[in-house]
């Protein structure tokens, strides 16, 4: 190969497929100049950017605009090789009419990898389907600061709990046959005032201890391909030039052999806005010799500028050679060099090369199918949490008590899209085509209330905007409020992108009261004499002042997708009880950020400072509809070498009226260490569902492995003394506790070492 044919296959174009099923065409954006394909083509071409995510079009007819693309493509460049084609997955495939799943700290709240893995497998198949090779998720960011906009796309504030459910995740999607894509690579959640794109100030340990290991885990143990840089600087050195990073510890220490692709425009940023580079050229040189190996989403740095870069001996070819060898090596494994490939798709394979057009195939791809509905209602069911609760729910739909008159109040009352992340097609595109309609089904809470309490007649008021000033709403809403038995209160973001949300990417907040003057009109609402049951619909936790001890319940959710709102009635009701568990702390007070529970002693409550981190719900928490007795610890005292294991069990029987699910979470506490350790981290969990009366036996192994931490000479380490491991309800509430000890010599461990505790479950007989 040339060098120019090298260099074409290491950055993408930023395309839309043509919905009358024509090739697709290069996507005009604000921040690039427009690409000659024709220019290009003959060089070969990396990538494909987003074909069926940048305007709607009929999947299928997207599938015939792609695959016709394809065929150029391969037919224009002497090696006949075809693009890579990537899509945005982060809660579903984002493409019109593809299904609209929870976001990803959804994903946190149930606890359950099992499930996610399922959802993974569905999402890539659909991707796979209409000729998608890529998908860029997950977003394995550790939340530090709940201000941050992107807290929405996170799987929550604790490492472990994001490593496992990225992990699963990472394996349904590649199990579909797609190329994974972790980011941010590294520390981009970390960045100073949860602004984002701000500097990252943290220490080396921290980024260690809390930002890399899912990291670790979905290279691991999920096999992903494909690994995304942070746009941010740490201590001053941007992620896309950081060698130690891209190389030394992805390649050299954990034995990464995929790709390394760009956040879009982070390669142009290393020259626009972190100036490390003076010119593109010296910007894609950086880059090279960091590691990225593509730029995405469209030509920049890599095209014109590296190719004059190189020839002129400022760049060695050798970077490119090595670059390229990689992204060859991931098109051979994806087929894409196959002597025998061809363009077309699974979804168009049944169908004659003659009769393949966008007349003949509109419409015959559905992309959110029953089945993926379904899927998506039993996330969404399984992340609501339930918060506080006085005895009010379930507000069983057929029982004689049931609430005669529910008045709805709320900003999202009514608002189909309430439930969508930024990164849903709906939001993320289709806001920019109000023409065009959703493409899914989307039922506003008003319909699902009314259709989950078909004999309570259901009264509806907005009260207020999501991020509005304007109060005349409320004194409707308060009427409303007072001639009901039972108000729900619907409160919450708006997804958006860059300011125009309350949540979502660029919709960083200065504090974590609720947006806008949602929370006057919830104290209204409490003072209105009428029991209140807070449902929140978020991209992350709000303060919620008085209604944390005077409200009725509260039930939190986070975007929970297209089936969102079916979920939460049902939970209302009772006719699902409630499971999930927060993965991100709720506040107590607006401004006491950022703090999460992942923090040292210090970073508590004392008398040493006048601000009080103390969270109203503390990380792990979630009430159900029954009680759990949790008794008959064993394994208190026990002593095990440094590579050994502890072994504890316990007892937890259902011991309420109703079907439930417990999750046993183990943390661990390690009192006295060579470095400031934080008061507990969890290092397992598992789920258990109980019928009433019903108990199991609880088992669980834990290494000495898990209580390793980067120690003074920045090596991690396990170290022999006392330890406390508590088997909980949630990070602040203590079920039982096992004072265990490790003994022997100091124990140095690395990216080998175990990650988990190993839990069985014996049932017992039923009382």
């Amino acid at each position: 190969m040339t060098l120019r044919e090298k260099i074409g296959q290491l950055y993408g174009v930023w395309v839309g497929a043509c919905d009358e099923g024509g090739e697709v065409a290069p996507h005009q954006h604000e921040m690039e100049e427009p690409v000659d394909l024709d220019a290009l083509l003959p060089y070969g071409l990396g990538q494909l950017t987003r074909p069926f995510g940048t305007a709607p079009v009929d999947p299928a007819v997207g599938a015939v605009s792609l695959a016709r693309t394809q065929r150029r493509i391969a037919a224009a460049n002497r090696f006949g090789i075809p693009a890579l084609a990537h899509e945005e997955c982060l809660a579903g495939f984002a493409a019109w009419g593809a299904t609209a799943y929870p976001v990803p700290l959804s994903w946190g709240a149930t606890f359950n990898p099992a499930l996610i893995r399922e959802m993974a497998g569905a999402i890539g198949r659909d991707l796979r389907s209409v000729g998608i090779h890529q998908g860029l998720a997950p977003v394995l960011d550790v939340v530090r600061d709940a201000r941050w906009g992107r807290v929405e796309e996170t799987i929550g504030e604790d490492p472990y709990l994001v490593g496992t459910i990225g992990t699963a995740y990472v394996q349904g999607l590649e199990a579909a046959g797609l190329v994974a894509t972790l980011k941010h690579f590294a520390g981009y959640s970390a960045s100073r005032a949860g602004r984002n794109l701000a500097p990252v100030g943290m220490g080396a340990r921290e980024r260690a201890d809390v930002i890399l290991p899912p990291f670790e885990m979905a290279l691991r143990e999920g096999g992903a391909r494909s690994v995304m840089h942070a746009y941010t600087d740490t201590d001053g050195i941007p992620s896309a030039t950081d060698e130690e990073l891209l190389t030394g510890l992805l390649r050299d220490t954990w034995d990464f052999t995929g790709t390394v692709v760009a956040d879009y425009f982070g390669i142009a940023f290393l020259k626009t806005l972190h100036g490390v580079a003076g010119t593109f050229g010296e910007a894609a040189g950086a880059a090279l010799a960091a590691g990225v190996d593509v730029e995405l989403p469209t030509v920049k740095a890599f095209g014109e500028p590296l190719l004059e870069a190189v020839t002129a001996g400022h760049v060695p070819q050798e970077l490119v050679d090595r670059a390229v060898r990689r992204v060859l090596v991931q098109k051979a494994e994806l087929g894409l060099l196959d002597p025998g490939w061809s363009p077309r798709p699974a979804a168009l394979a049944e169908l004659a090369e003659e009769t393949v057009d966008s007349g003949s195939v509109r419409g015959s791809v559905d992309l959110d199918p029953d089945a993926n509905r379904a899927l998506a209602r039993e996330v969404a069911e399984q992340a609501v949490v339930l918060l506080h609760n006085d005895g009010t729910l379930p507000l069983s739909a057929d029982a004689p008590g049931r609430p005669r008159r529910i008045a709805l109040i709320g900003p999202h009352a009514e608002e189909p899209t309430a439930v969508l992340g930024c990164y849903a097609f709906p939001v993320h595109v289709g806001s920019r085509h109000p023409e065009v309609p959703p493409g899914i089904g989307l039922p506003t809470l008003h319909e699902a209330i009314a259709s989950e309490f078909p004999g309570s007649e259901i009264v509806v008021a907005r009260g207020a905007d999501v991020d509005g000033t304007a109060t005349d709403g409320f004194a409707a809403a308060a009427e409303l409020a007072r001639g009901a038995d039972l108000v729900i209160a619907v409160l919450g973001d708006r997804a958006g992108l860059f300011g125009r949300g309350t949540s979502g990417e660029g919709c960083d907040a200065e504090s974590l009261a609720l947006p806008g003057v949602q929370q006057q009109l919830l104290d209204l609402l409490l003072d209105s004499g009428t029991p209140v049951v807070v449902t929140l619909v978020t991209g992350r936790p709000y303060a919620l002042g008085r209604a944390v001890t005077e409200s009725a319940a509260i039930v939190q959710s986070f975007f929970p997708g297209e089936e969102g709102t079916t979920a939460l009635a049902s939970v209302l009701s009772g006719r699902v009880h409630p499971t999930g568990r927060l993965p991100v702390s709720v506040p107590r007070h607006p401004g006491a950020q950022p703090s999460t529970y992942l923090t040292a002693k210090l970073g508590h409550a004392g008398e040493v400072s006048s601000i009080d981190p103390t969270p109203a719900f503390g990380f792990g928490h979630g009430l159900t509809y029954t009680t759990f007795s949790w008794t008959d610890l064993s394994g208190d005292g026990e002593q095990v070498p440094t590579d050994g294991a502890f072994r504890l069990s316990c007892t937890v029987r259902n011991t309420g009226p109703r079907a439930g699910t417990e999750v046993v979470q183990l943390y661990l506490h390690d009192p006295v260490a060579s470095v400031v350790q934080p008061v507990r981290r969890l290092v397992g969990y598992v789920r258990v569902g109980l019928e009433p009366g019903d108990a199991v036996r609880v088992h669980v192994e834990v290494p000495a492995d898990l209580a390793s931490f980067t120690g003074r000479a920045g090596r991690r380490i396990v170290e022999p003394g006392a330890l406390a491991l508590h088997l909980s309800a949630s990070s602040t509430r203590p079920r039982l506790t096992a004072r265990v000890s490790l003994t022997g010599p100091v124990r140095e461990v690395d990216h080998r070492r175990r990650f988990h505790a190993r839990f069985t479950l014996e049932p017992l007989v039923s009382e």
